[in-house]
């Protein structure tokens, strides 16, 4: 099973929230959001006006990056959402809480 094994803090700064992905680190003062509370890379701190596409996006990666989800598996459970009655968006998050490695 494929997954992120590169640096848990740069994703929370990409996201611009905390994600907790580094359980204790991320309560204190030393996370790194606190410190640089601007997204990594060489035009992090460029400003840029958000479009409506880039909002949507970043709540669907922001979503899968907190359960450890890969995209085509994220793919998969939105489109199992989709076939169960009722609201979509509150199947999937059931459908995530539910896994394995999240109960556990």
């Amino acid at each position: 099973m494929a997954r992120y094994t590169g640096a848990d803090c740069k994703r929370c700064r990409r996201e611009k929230v905390k994600l907790f992905l580094k359980g204790s680190k991320c309560d204190g003062p030393k996370c790194p959001i606190e410190s640089r509370p601007y997204p990594p890379g060489q035009h992090g701190r460029a400003r840029s006006k958000d479009s409506e596409y880039l909002l949507q996006m970043r709540e669907k990666q922001k979503c899968a990056r907190i359960y450890g989800v890969l995209e085509k598996q994220f793919r998969g459970y939105y489109e199992e959402a989709n076939r169960l009655q009722g609201k979509t968006g509150e199947n999937l998050l059931v459908i995530l809480e539910t896994r394995l490695d999240n109960v556990v």
